[in-house]
């Protein structure tokens, strides 16, 4: 049986598995499917495969637990950058080579910077524009009261974010598993000025304690609702996992950048599909 050498990383407890291979040559599907799963399998959120990517530093190819295909991950963007680091060898030192990686929303720039964790980087993603997506089919199934505030966007992949009073108070649970193809973000103002709180339900994963790309939705919809003052460039997003940083461009508001850490945790060998 053939085995595959995979790392495994977080981003903020928002892990994944990360594979450079030929991706036409595996069923990545089946892949996902059998190692992300957590009782019979490595455990996590999703698999990364990196593949060659002409101009670029690598191509990333991104499934959920579930081996439905998904358009880009923001924490897995930047786990999947510390695995490149990682195997290209880049020396230890405060600023790491940056990336350029192909994703199915686009090319994403990567900036590294290696911290006093040997197994931690930071890293800050430019996350392109945010858009206004449709409401998706079955939203009304949520029972969503009409005065909420409520934002359907786009950062290559569909988000739904919804204000609540209390993240702590929603069963997340329940609520996201209404709506089909679309992450959903709770998202509560504070506890800073400069701040939200946010939990997120993804598509293709359940709950996850922490969403990159959900992360710079909540931010972008929290300043257009007024939750955060309109001259705040830089938001502090909390999640279950821990807190990312997304930063407003001035001169075009709709462009985000996304900061945060991801930490290396092993690397395994695993057997391919039965």
């Amino acid at each position: 049986m053939s085995t595959f050498s995979v790392t495994k990383h977080h981003g903020l407890g928002n892990d994944f598995l990360v594979l450079f291979a030929d991706h036409d040559t595996i069923d990545a599907a089946a892949l996902a499917r059998r190692w992300c799963d957590r009782r019979r399998g490595v455990g996590a959120d999703g698999l990364l495969v990196g593949d060659r990517a002409e101009g670029a530093t690598a191509r990333m190819f991104v499934y959920n637990a579930d081996g439905s295909r998904a358009e880009m991950s923001g924490n897995g963007i930047r786990c999947f950058a510390q695995a490149i680091s990682r195997e290209r060898g880049d020396p230890g030192r405060p600023d790491l080579r940056a990336q350029r990686i192909v994703t199915d929303a686009g090319e994403r720039a990567v900036a590294l910077r290696g911290t006093e964790d040997p197994a931690t980087i930071t890293a800050a993603v430019d996350m392109g524009a945010v858009e206004q997506l449709a409401e998706p089919q079955g939203w009304q199934d949520l029972g969503v009261h009409p005065d909420r505030p409520v934002a359907h966007l786009g950062l290559g992949n569909p988000h739904s974010v919804v204000c609540v009073h209390d993240v702590t108070t929603i069963d997340l649970a329940v609520l996201g598993a209404k709506v089909e193809g679309v992450n959903l973000e709770i998202v509560s103002p504070g506890p800073e000025s400069d701040a939200i709180t946010m939990r997120v339900h993804e598509r293709g994963a359940g709950i996850t304690e922490a969403c990159g790309t959900g992360a710079c939705a909540a931010a972008w919809a929290a300043r257009s609702w007024g939750l955060v003052a309109p001259d705040v460039a830089e938001l502090v997003v909390h999640m279950d996992g821990g807190s990312a940083r997304v930063g407003i461009d001035q001169t075009a508001p709709d462009r985000v950048t996304l900061s945060g850490p991801a930490t290396y945790v092993a690397t395994i060998e695993l057997p391919g599909p039965r």
